[in-house]
């Protein structure tokens, strides 16, 4: 692997492009290149700049996105930690599928960049596999992008060819995880974060090895706090030992599970709520999109709230009979609600909406969520 940067070049399509090369092609202007490419070779060339630091935004899933500066030496030794782990090798193929703007995705470009792989681009889409013709080792996707790939046989029949999948920028939910079960590819889901310059743990999803459990990369080392979120010392990517917001389990083999955000705990006349193990849950019965989220409430504090996107279908599982006899849609997910939750769990407020709030990258934006909830109200 190759960790000076002035050392460093990139296999683009089979063809190695140096720092000089990049420059040149920038100058050459935008209108000579694809979005996705002239995107990529901007990031390259503030990569090769003498700078020790470069930009990257948080995605703002939980508040107001951030701008962070993070060293590009610790980027690279983020790079070898994944690397390592998945025997990822010169020549290679990886694929680019995602938004320069984050994490995620320049880090598939500085993997690219250390291990000497092959990376090829495409245009971050909901279909990142609708044009690929080449077997891959290895690719990064958001859970839409899975999810999307796996609806249109041709593209599912690709991902089936790729060796590794590595899924980030979100839950993957037990549906889609279901699903992904059936692959031979080996597909794992990604614990991290912006500060932890992508994951600092992998779960994964299919094969002998399936587990619910992440397990953290050697040189990281987890505990809890007394609120029981999730420490992270991970002395290689972070400069200082990180505090998350995420309440986990750890295990005594080292491996931990993620049981949803602190701030995302509803408190509902004294009841704490975790948003995402409400959500878990109730994905078997509601077959839209949806989140839980909570406006405020003068007696409870807080009201637990449900956001639908859409016109809600049907649930599954209901009879023929009972859907004649029900004409009012929402009415019948509140009865459903009814049947299978505690009467403090139940929400208060069920809403529509066009579409639930997302931020650039495809996560669900709670903060959003919970201001349209409220808006939705008055």
């Amino acid at each position: 692997m190759i960790f000076n940067r002035q050392q460093q070049c990139l296999l683009l399509d089979g063809k190695e492009y140096t720092s000089e090369d990049i420059r040149q092609l920038i100058a050459g202007g935008a209108e000579a290149h694809s979005p996705a490419y002239w995107d990529l070779y901007l990031f390259l060339n503030e990569w090769f700049n003498d700078f020790p630091v470069i930009t990257v935004h948080t995605s703002g899933s939980t508040g107001t996105p951030k701008e962070l500066m993070v060293h590009k030496d610790r980027m690279m030794q983020s790079a070898r930690l994944t690397c390592e782990f998945l025997n990822l090798k010169k020549g290679e193929s990886a694929l680019l599928c995602m938004n320069l703007r984050y994490i995620g995705a320049m880090m598939v470009v500085v993997r690219s960049l250390v291990a000497g792989l092959n990376l090829l681009v495409r245009p971050a889409s909901g279909h990142p596999m609708a044009d690929i013709k080449e077997s891959l080792r290895f690719v990064a996707m958001v859970p839409l992008q899975v999810y999307n790939t796996l609806q249109v046989p041709e593209e599912k029949e690709r991902l089936k060819q790729t060796d590794i999948l590595i899924i980030g920028g979100g839950a993957v939910d037990e549906a889609l995880e279901t699903e992904i079960k059936h692959l031979p590819t080996a597909v794992y889901s990604t614990y991290g974060m912006t500060e932890t310059l992508s994951h600092i743990a992998l779960r994964r999803l299919n094969g002998a090895s399936a587990s619910e459990h992440y397990y953290p990369f050697p040189s990281v080392k987890l505990s809890l706090s007394a609120e029981n979120t999730l420490v992270i010392d991970a002395p290689l990517v972070c400069d200082e030992t990180l505090q998350t917001n995420d309440i986990a389990r750890i295990y005594p083999d080292g491996s931990f599970m993620i049981l949803g955000r602190k701030d995302n705990v509803i408190n509902s006349g004294g009841i704490k709520i975790q948003a995402e193990e409400l959500e878990k849950l109730l994905r078997p019965f509601i077959p839209v999109p949806f989140v839980i989220t909570s406006v405020p409430d003068p007696r409870l504090g807080q009201a637990v709230t449900l956001l639908l996107e859409g016109q809600p279908e049907l649930l599954e599982g209901g009879q023929p009979d009972d859907i004649e006899e029900i004409d009012n849609k929402l009415q019948y997910i509140d009865n459903k609600l009814q049947e299978i939750l505690a009467p403090y769990y139940r929400p208060k407020h069920i809403l529509t909406t066009e579409s639930i709030p997302q931020t650039g990258n495809g996560k669900v934006n709670r903060a959003e969520c919970r201001v349209l909830a409220e808006s939705l109200l008055q």
